[in-house]
């Protein structure tokens, strides 16, 4: 639910864009093209790049931006693994890091698998993790809130992508089952 109002915000705020405006991210959208298919590709328009753009800043509380930001070089994502503790029925989730978060890293998580699921296409925003991170971020209330306290067994997905001044770089995935106590 969170998404479809921040894109329908995006969506209206395209509206009270002046003609100056609409140049500019069409010209974004000259600079990008879509993923080919059957080898062709093509611009993308204005509109679309400015919706992107504007909903993935509105996802998380930023303001919206009127003129469409450089895209950025992402830095290697931080995120390099996923620990799952189970001590005496107190499960804990944890996101292992290289480094520093960048400007954002959007955190995204799958409700628990059978331990047999190698794929899953359908992962629900659960939050930013915090600039301020060490070596170790514990997400287990992001998860809980969202999805409860995995069973013992189960597999746990998660999903990290960075985001900079609204463009997104790929996701990356981890998943862990959650040990026996």
């Amino acid at each position: 639910m969170g998404w479809r109002a921040a894109f329908q915000r995006a969506r209206v705020f395209w509206g009270t864009l002046n003609d100056e405006q609409f140049l500019a991210w069409d010209a974004a959208g000259q600079a990008r093209r879509t993923q080919a298919v059957l080898g062709r590709s093509g611009p993308i328009p204005g509109y679309l790049v400015s919706v992107s753009v504007n909903a993935h800043l509105a996802m998380i509380g930023q303001p919206m931006v009127t003129m469409p930001p450089l895209v950025p070089v992402f830095p290697a994502n931080p995120v390099v693994g996923l620990a799952i503790i189970n001590t005496a029925s107190a499960v804990s989730i944890k996101l292992q890091l290289s480094g520093a978060p960048g400007q954002h890293v959007l955190v995204f998580g799958a409700r628990p698998q059978s331990p047999g699921v190698r794929y899953v296409d359908h992962y629900p925003f659960l939050g930013v993790l915090p600039e301020e991170a060490g070596a170790e971020v514990d997400i287990t209330a992001l998860y809980v809130a969202r999805f409860g306290v995995p069973p013992f067994g189960k597999r746990v997905f998660i999903q990290t992508l960075q985001q900079i001044n609204g463009w997104q770089d790929q996701p990356q995935t981890f998943s862990a089952r959650v040990p026996p106590a």
